[in-house]
């Protein structure tokens, strides 16, 4: 196996999330976005000849290049861009957004399932102003389950800002935290992850969030940081769900270097916790300390940090353990901060504790920031001219790759501080590192001697590869290291990013990291052009680099092997003699594999080749000792020789080419399906009707041939497996493919049918498969098998020779059970939308099972009369069995269905209308499984649609439940237009089916359910294009064809609530804003239509509304109720909506008659109502309430309150005679009275009116003071008018009553204010 570039992933719509980053491209035409790219025309390493790794390295020229780079083709490279170790999220930000990517499972254009990302989250990630993303992070967190102990529960990103903040955010864009730890910008983020030590020697290290800014480097502990992310979270989810939770998670531990001695630093690497060996103990003490310096009994433990920039280019620090304290941040949750700040601000609001400058100062304040412990560089890589642009660290911790600006890649030992190797020519290069494990059992075998305590071959190797992408270049290369050559490289284009995080999952610790191992990819390329996410795949065997080794030699003989199958062949005995030679040569058996099957999947080699390579391969591996042959290799070997021996028998048997030309009598067809000659004239008859409405054709090419398979696809299609053959997970149409191979000779009389079913058995099929092969190619093949009716006998008598396989029809089978291969036989013909094929299929299957059944019955009857047993022979009698009343019963769904389908299958020769696009839809083929999973409804809203698409008259449903179309069609029927007496012939095979169709339905497709559904489909179709509007005058049609009331009323309902009152409510703003008829544009920005189609709309809503609305008790009642008599009782919420009705009308006729404007300009404005002068209003309302079961007198007294409101009191007084319960009348008049005197004495402000106040009793001052002047009309009335009110109020009331006290007291102060006045 080679090195090789896999395509993991694609992005459903990357140039949506490019539009949101630079909105400047969104104009420009696409460059590529999401078109995908043909790997099989990427250029490989492997075309190169042998010996092309010792090649030259390939200099980059010095010359610019001329073409300079435009945004739109390099717009990822400005990007911050992260991808999760798990793969389950992306990250792409710029300046102040961002944008969060999420896989997704779907299926592609070939139909194949396949992961794309897709844009989760957008949007702007900044808080303070100006400051932009400089870096971000996608930590996968392990999750704390046992059930998922391992895997991860959630991804947190970290973002770092140019303003110093670094943020913690969830997958949907929510903060969880911020933390500003220092107040430069944040240069790089990077995270270390829990690995188990490979060795025992090899110190733990623990898991750490670093932080690089320009001139110190802030790492914060795992174990810290896990635990406060988690509990941030649930405090989010905690406020989104209660908002009134505050739980304080724990602080941040981190630890601050300040970094000095170094001019810019750009990059760092963490190495983590290093021990040294006593003698690097002592040297370093002597450089620090000179000869006379003293050391600890314990080397020291010490975190090891590498900066790369300038001066130094590569600079390495070292900070003792313990000699600075961890600092503790306080975590202020993003929730709980914003509601504390968010209630403090208001309540000192509130209480005018802060001023508005003093809130802009704590608004503007930041958190304090704790200084820096110094550290110093200890050494580094002395180069005044070189800086350093990146660092990537090994996943070893034991070497780092470092670019720099002169476009060099250097290796540096980490442990050493020394670079070791370069590399020339990568200007602008993206690194990273894949680390791949041994695999044991590929390990390659050494010629020793056994050792007698065990297995020599110890603990997995690993091999560390650096990948190196060049820009510039446009090549991704993979070299092994540390002196190793390049194994792998492949031209991918100049504008992908290289993806390394370095790190996996964070929480894990020597036990739960065990537990599990996701699917991680170590390193990723992202393309923006075909849209695609790749991945290396690298062998471990290309890390060891002798030439000389055997895996090395078969690799080459594989590279040989594919350059000889890609020639043209002129003779094919010598090519077949090399092919033969060179996979003999090989001696890895996984590697000989593979060359075997590169041979067997070659479409140049013809078929003779192919056997004789195989047989030779099996001839040499058998004649081998056991001990040195491969297992596995020899079975794959013999597996694929019987294949191809089966290959050929099938072959021979359709090249025999027997002629068939017996035909069958429809008598004998009637005795093989056990049909009289009336069932069988009735199929033959469904099927003409449905072979002539289905006009449906297929595409069909020159080169497709029925029965005719090559023979690597034959072999791609089969996989042999303990003597029994199984079919691969393939396409539908293959599968068809491969079953026409087998069976379609055979049911056209081609072939011998028992000879094939011979073969296939004994080839090792089993019969269930060997059915669902042959199933599927009858119901595929609907179209040709009904133009050839004697396959109909062929696949009798194989249906009969599979039957009688073993394993088909198990020999205990009881007639009162189910068979299981009769119920796969159903199963098929149930799902299948082909149903002509399914109708001819469950015919053939219920005459083979009942001729099987009838066998096994004679069989027990033939034992029961040998053995004189009386129960027996009681038991023979029972012809019964339970398969075929499921015969039967699926006899009757396929025929429903068939005439169903033959219906939704026809059209009118000449269309009543211009069909509009939505009527150009084709319908959905139907099928047994979907009309019982439609429901009670299904089939007659298939019928509805089958309608709509046809755009029937609802006269025509009528006049197909007629009889005798054809005697009558002379004589005109009631509610038939003209239109359709001109053409009869046009709408006879459309009555025919719809009355065969009603015949077969009667209940699904009763008149009431089609009309129903029709309306419906009308309704929903004109909602879906409003400019329609014969649609929906077509619904309301179908609507008043309903006969049952109620359920005419429930579908008038329906419509208004969920298609029409939104439309009308729109409609009659706009009219009512306008005062006038809308324009065109008016209408399609508020309506949605055109004022065409509006006024069409407006009728239809009209006699909607008269269908909805009958009889007067409808009146302020919901249209859900049910109505009731006028005689019934009504309910008394409805009662007080119309008495509120009723005396709007009475205020709003008298504001009209009687108002006094306040002044000219609102006396110009007021709107004046059209009331009509003959027409009086209070008297009308009177009326109306006693129809509406309203009482009378609440309108009156109304009517005279209004009347003293306005001031007209005398004619108040007129109107008094007529209210008959004046006791309650002269209490609301006396409220009234009060309310004109507070409007006199407190809101007038006059000395004598505060003196008149000061002699009034306290009992009425409080009265008084309680009356609200406000909701007098007219204020303007004189105080003499006043006093006869009062004198009226007593008049009425009682002296009993408990207000008349207050009444006579009334009088004394309207006398009181009268006597100044005078």
């Amino acid at each position: 196996m080679a090195c090789s570039l896999l395509q993991f992933c694609y992005f459903q719509d990357l140039q949506a999330a490019r539009d949101f980053l630079f909105p400047h491209l969104r104009d420009e035409t696409p460059s590529g976005g999401a078109v995908r790219r043909d790997d099989d025309k990427s250029t490989n390493w492997e075309d190169d000849g042998w010996g092309a790794w010792e090649e030259a390295e390939t200099q980059e020229p010095e010359e610019e290049e001329t073409t300079c780079k435009t945004q739109k083709s390099y717009w990822l490279q400005d990007c911050v861009l992260s991808l999760s170790p798990t793969n389950d999220l992306m990250v792409i930000a710029r300046e102040q957004k961002a944008v969060f990517l999420v896989p997704k499972w779907k299926y592609s254009d070939k139909g194949k399932e396949e992961m794309q990302y897709a844009v989760g989250w957008s949007g702007s990630l900044s808080v303070e102003e100006g400051e932009c993303v400089s870096s971000a992070l996608c930590i996968p967190l392990a999750s704390q389950k046992r059930s998922s102990t391992g895997r991860p529960d959630w991804t947190c990103i970290v973002v770092g800002f140019t303003s110093g903040y670094v943020r913690f955010y969830t997958e949907s864009g929510v903060l969880l935290l911020a933390q500003l730890l220092n107040e430069d910008p944040v240069l790089q983020l990077k995270c270390r992850t829990y690995e188990i030590p490979r060795h025992p020697g090899v110190t733990e290290q623990n898991e750490e969030l670093s932080i690089l800014y320009p001139a110190a480097i802030v790492t914060i502990d795992g174990f810290s940081l896990f635990q406060s992310l988690r509990a941030c979270r649930n405090q989010v989810a905690k406020a989104a769900a209660s908002g009134n939770e505050n739980i304080q998670p724990p602080p941040l531990a981190y630890k601050k270097w300040g970094l000095q001695d170094i001019d810019t630093i750009i990059d760092h690497a963490s190495i983590g916790i290093m021990t040294l060996s006593p003698f690097d103990q002592m040297k370093t003490a002597s450089n620090i300390g000179g000869f006379n310096a003293a050391i600890k009994n314990s080397p020291p433990a010490m975190s090891q940090y590498i900066t790369v920039g300038s001066n130094p280019f590569t600079g390495f620090f070292y900070a003792l353990e313990g000699s600075s304290q961890p600092l503790l941040s306080h975590v202020a949750l993003a929730v709980a901060s914003k509601l504390t700040s968010a209630l403090f601000n208001a309540a000192s609001g509130w209480l005018g504790w802060k001023s508005k400058h003093e809130e802009e100062a704590v608004q503007k304040q930041k958190p304090k920031v704790e200084p820096a412990t110094p550290l110093a560089v200890r050494f580094g890589l002395p180069d005044s001219r070189r800086h350093g642009e990146s660092i990537c660290l090994s996943p070893c911790n034991t070497l780092a790759a470092v670019t720099d600006d002169f476009g060099r890649v250097i290796l540096l030992d980490v442990a050493r501080g020394l670079a070791i190797r370069m590399w020339k020519g990568y200007r602008d290069a993206q690194i990273g590192w894949i680390q791949i494990v041994e695999d044991l059992h590929e390990r390659e075998s050494e010629k020793m001697d056994l050792s007698p305590f065990g297995s020599t071959q110890g603990p997995s190797r690993v091999a560390q590869f650096l990948v190196i992408y060049a820009p510039r270049r446009g090549i991704l290369e993979v070299w092994s290291t540390q002196q190793g050559p390049r194994v792998g490289a492949f031209n991918v284009g100049k504008h992908c990013r290289l993806l390394y995080p370095g790190y996996k999952i964070m929480g894990l610790n020597n036990v739960t990291s065990q537990s599990w191992q996701p699917q991680t990819y170590q390193i990723c390329l992202v393309d923006p052009v075909s849209g695609s996410i790749k991945t290396v795949n690298v062998p471990f065997h290309l890390a060891l680099s002798d030439k000389k080794s055997e895996r090395a030699k078969d690799l080459h003989l594989v590279k040989k092997l594919g350059t000889l199958l890609k020639m043209k062949m002129p003779n094919l005995d010598l090519i077949e003699a090399e092919v033969k030679e060179l996979i003999l040569d090989i001696k890895y058996p996984a590697t000989k594999k593979q060359a075997l099957e590169s041979i067997l999947a070659s479409k140049r080699l013809p078929f003779s080749c192919l056997r004789n390579i195989t047989q030779t391969l099996l001839d040499t591996l058998t004649n081998q000792e056991l001990e040195c042959v491969d297992e596995g290799l020899l079975q794959f070997c013999d597996n694929k020789l019987k294949l191809l021996h089966l290959y050929e028998s099938v072959n021979k048997l359709n090249s025999l080419g027997l002629c068939s030309d017996t035909s069958f009598s429809n008598n004998e067809l009637a005795v093989l399906l056990r049909l009289d000659e009336k069932e069988l004239v009735r199929l033959q008859a469904l099927l003409e009707n449905y072979k002539q409405e289905n006009t449906k054709t297929s595409v069909r090419f020159a080169d497709d041939k029925d029965g005719v398979l090559p023979v690597t696809t034959f072999l791609e299609y089969l996989e042999y497996e303990k003597d029994m053959i199984s079919v691969k997970k393939i396409s539908e149409l293959e599968y068809v493919a491969l079953g026409s191979f087998f069976f379609w000779k055979c049911l056209h009389g081609e072939n011998s049918t028992e000879d094939m079913c011979h073969t296939l058995e004994s080839a090792g099929f089993s019969p269930q498969l060997l059915l669902s092969l042959l199933l599927n190619v009858w119901l595929s093949k609907e179209k040709d098998i009904l133009d050839k009716p004697q396959s109909v006998c062929c696949l009798h008598t194989m249906l009969s020779l599979l039957s009688k396989m073993k394993v088909a029809i198990d020999e205990s089978w009881d007639s009162q059970s189910v068979s299981p291969w009769w119920q796969q036989m159903r199963m098929a013909c149930i799902q299948s939308e082909n149903n002509a094929a399914a109708l001819l299929s469950a015919h053939v299957g219920h005459s083979v099972a009942a001729q099987i059944s009838d066998n096994i019955a004679e069989k027990k009857f033939s034992q029961t009369i040998a053995g004189t047993d009386p129960e027996g022979l009681t038991d023979s009698w029972e012809a019964l069995s339970l398969d075929t009343e499921y015969w039967k019963l699926l006899l009757k769904q396929l025929e429903d269905c068939l005439i169903l389908q033959t219906l939704l299958h026809s059209k009118m020769k000449t269309p009543s209308s211009k069909l509009s696009s939505l009527q150009a839809e084709p319908l959905i083929s139907l099928s047994v499984k979907k009309l019982l999973e439609g429901g009670k409804g299904g089939i007659a809203d298939s019928v509805a649609k089958w309608i709509f698409k046809q755009d029937l008259s609802p006269h025509i449903l009528k006049l197909a439940h007629q009889e005798r179309i054809l005697e009558n069609s002379e004589e005109p029927k009631e509610g038939i237009s003209k239109d359709f007496l001109k053409e009869p012939e046009d709408l006879q095979p459309i009555l025919e089916l719809l009355n065969l169709a009603y015949q077969q339905f009667p209940c699904s497709l009763d008149l009431d359910v089609l009309h129903a559904h029709c309306c419906w489909e009308y309704v929903v179709q004109w909602n879906k294009d409003p400019e329609e509007a014969r649609f929906f005058i077509r619904s309301i049609e179908h609507l008043k064809s309903v006969l049952n009331a109620h359920v005419q009323h429930g579908i008038a309902l329906m419509m208004w609530n969920t298609f029409i009152v939104k439309r009308f409510s729109s409609a009659t703003y706009l009219m009512d804003k306008v005062g006038k008829s809308p324009k065109d544009r008016l209408c399609r920005r508020d309506v949605g239509m055109s004022d065409t189609a509006m006024t069409s709309f407006l009728d239809s809503c009209l006699d909607l509304l008269q269908t909805l609305m009958e009889g007067k008790n409808a009146f302020f009642k919901d249209l859900t109720s049910i109505q009731l008599l006028p005689s019934g009782e009504m309910d008394p919420n409805f009662i007080s909506l119309r008495q509120q009705f009723l005396l709007k009308i009475i205020s709003a006729a008298i504001q009209v008659q009687h108002s006094v404007p306040k002044d000219k300009e609102t006396s110009d404005e007021t709107p004046i109502i059209p009331l009509g002068k003959d027409r009086d209003w209070p008297v009308l309302a009177v009326y109306l309430a006693q129809h509406l079961q309203v009482n009378e007198d609440v309108i009156r007294r109304h009517y005279v309150l209004e009347l003293y409101n306005y001031g007209v009191d005398h004619l108040g007084e007129e109107a008094i005679l007529q209210v008959q319960d004046q006791e309650v009348l002269a209490s609301q008049l006396l409220v009234l009275t009060g309310q004109r005197l507070a409007y006199a004495l407190l809101h007038t402000q006059t000395k004598e009116g505060m003196e008149v106040l000061a002699r009034l009793p306290p009992t009425l001052c409080t009265w008084l003071k309680a009356m609200d002047p406000q909701d007098l009309h007219n204020t303007e009335v004189p105080i003499a008018t006043t006093a006869k009110l009062v004198n009226k109020v007593i008049e009425l009331l009682p002296e009993n009553h408990g207000q008349y006290s207050l009444a006579l007291h009334l009088i004394e102060a309207v006398e009181a204010i009268s006597v100044p006045s005078s």
